[in-house]
């Protein structure tokens, strides 16, 4: 009896001692990403990169080495123009005041903001003027209730309640939620809605919406061009985003926002490498003391001292992964990284110190002209998108006597022939061309997000929508990603009930 009464008991001794070695097992494998990572490495050094140097610091602790590759001028894509010693924002100019992390960013590094001022706006069609403010805001209203009914306060309605929907990521992220893919992430906040917004055109969502082709013709594609170049063809959810920015209260830094990205990469204590990234490989390097190998990533790139190469437990890339931008090799890879180098749209933005040519526009008498904006409608024969009086970004006061600096947004370069015409005579020119956003070509579909184990791709986010903030969201996304990952906290990625989740944490 008492030998056939241990059987259970043995048993019980065997699969207790098979599971503690089970665990053990599994413990050993997950201790390899519980101590924190030695370096990070961020490719880029404009507002997504220096953002996810923040991010990563604020997560990681102050013991991870954060090392952020930068090519030319911190900044990137927020730069100015020097014209005749003053400078002007040639980049990403303005910032809505319901940006959360930029309003954040700002006011944790003590940056100011001046005063913006406002001008009169006009919509140009090639032919004649479809609209033109004046200085009466009820005469405004009335215009717009006259031309175009009720289609300006619904559209205003329609993009306030995407907005609505869309700030739920502030509150995901402020309790650390994360998401793998950008389609989970919108999935979160605006549900199948959101997703559909990039299989579709704004054009195509507007009319669903029914709001008139009149309206969507003369209001609404003037401001696609002047924000992304581009026409009513792109995205439903690019094309919100750009509708927002329309609206008023816009704002900028005062000495240029690229002072966000330089105070961001202060504040990380995050090591800036001047150098052009050449190549990323996995490799596998001794583990120490303890035996075996860990998986790394090695970084190599060309610098004043030559080609050198570091190695890196996590990679985030915050630069556009296009070959005249970021012509990066990825090195023995299994499965290899696929090539999804999708075309990014040009932009050249053009600064004249000078009179414009109010005749071009239908004014034959200038003192008439009291337009500070003009933005276009689609037609062959316009050679520009928008033109628009700027100001300095040190002192939004101290313009230029006698004649304003105007900045004129074209998809090619401007001719003599075409500034001629534009001008009626100018002192200076200066010319900055960008690729400034993706190719929008709906339905859309983003690049990955998580490119390797632990390599992560910040400007996936371009695909849903280019702006400041969207690279900052997408920055403490992956920030929160990578933490996440590396220490297997899974079930801070990918919930689906967030929204009412966190109604009850609140």
């Amino acid at each position: 009896m008492a030998a056939t009464g241990s059987l259970p008991l043995m048993a019980a001794s065997f699969f207790f001692l098979l599971l503690l070695c089970l665990l053990q097992r599994g413990s050993s494998w997950a201790s390899e990403l519980r101590h924190p990572p030695s370096r990070i490495g961020v490719i880029g050094a404009g507002i997504g990169g220096t953002s996810a140097a923040y991010f990563l610091r604020q997560k990681f602790g102050k013991d991870v080495a954060i090392d952020v590759f930068e090519r030319g001028e911190v900044g990137g894509r927020l730069a100015t123009v020097n014209m005749e010693g003053r400078y002007y924002e040639a980049g990403g100019a303005v910032i809505h005041p319901l940006n959360l992390h930029m309003k954040h960013f700002v006011k944790e590094l003590g940056l100011s903001v001046p005063q913006s001022r406002n001008g009169l706006l006009g919509i140009y069609n090639g032919d004649e003027f479809v609209f033109e403010e004046s200085s009466s805001n009820i005469w405004n209203f009335l215009k717009l209730l006259w031309y175009y009914g009720l289609n300006s306060l619904r559209m205003y309605l329609w993009v306030e309640k995407i907005l609505d929907k869309f700030m739920r990521i502030y509150r995901y992220q402020s309790h650390d939620y994360a998401f793998s893919t950008n389609e989970a992430l919108l999935h979160a906040l605006g549900g199948s809605e959101f997703v559909q917004m990039l299989n579709q055109t704004i054009d195509e969502s507007m009319q669903t919406a029914s709001f008139s082709q009149k309206f969507i013709r003369e209001m609404v594609t003037p401001v696609m061009r002047v924000n992304y170049g581009q026409g009513v063809n792109i995205n439903g959810f690019v094309g919100a985003v750009s509708l927002a920015g329309a609206e008023g209260g816009l704002w900028s830094v005062e000495g240029g926002n690229k002072l966000v990205c330089v105070g961001l990469l202060y504040t990380s204590k995050a090591q800036l490498i001047p150098g052009t990234v050449i190549s990323l490989e996995e490799t596998m390097r001794p583990k120490g003391r303890s035996g075996g190998t860990v998986k790394l990533y090695e970084i190599t790139y060309n610098s004043t001292s030559g080609v050198t190469s570091d190695l890196y437990d996590i990679v985030l890339i915050a630069t556009p992964l296009h070959r005249k931008i970021a012509n990066i090799t990825f090195r023995s890879f299994k499965p290899p990284i696929p090539d999804f180098s999708s075309p990014y749209h040009q932009t050249v933005a053009t600064f004249v110190h000078g009179h414009i040519n109010t005749s071009f526009f239908g004014y034959q008498d200038p003192s008439q002209f009291q337009l500070s904006s003009i933005f276009t409608t689609e037609n062959p024969n316009l050679f520009i998108n928008s033109i628009g009086i700027v100001s300095p970004v040190q002192d939004k006061t101290r313009e230029f006597p006698g004649s304003p600096v105007w900045k004129v947004f074209s998809s090619q370069p401007l001719t003599k022939e075409q500034l001629n015409l534009l001008f009626s005579s100018y002192d200076s020119v200066e010319v900055k061309k960008w690729l400034a956003y993706p190719h929008y070509s709906p339905p859309e579909k983003s690049p990955p997000v998580i490119l390797h184990d632990r390599m992560y791709y910040l400007n996936s986010m371009e695909w849903v929508a280019s702006a400041m903030e969207m690279s900052a969201i997408s920055a403490k996304n992956a920030a929160l990603l990578a933490y996440h990952r590396w220490y297997n906290r899974l079930d801070r990625i990918d919930q689906e009930d967030l929204h009412t989740r966190l109604k009850t944490e609140l």
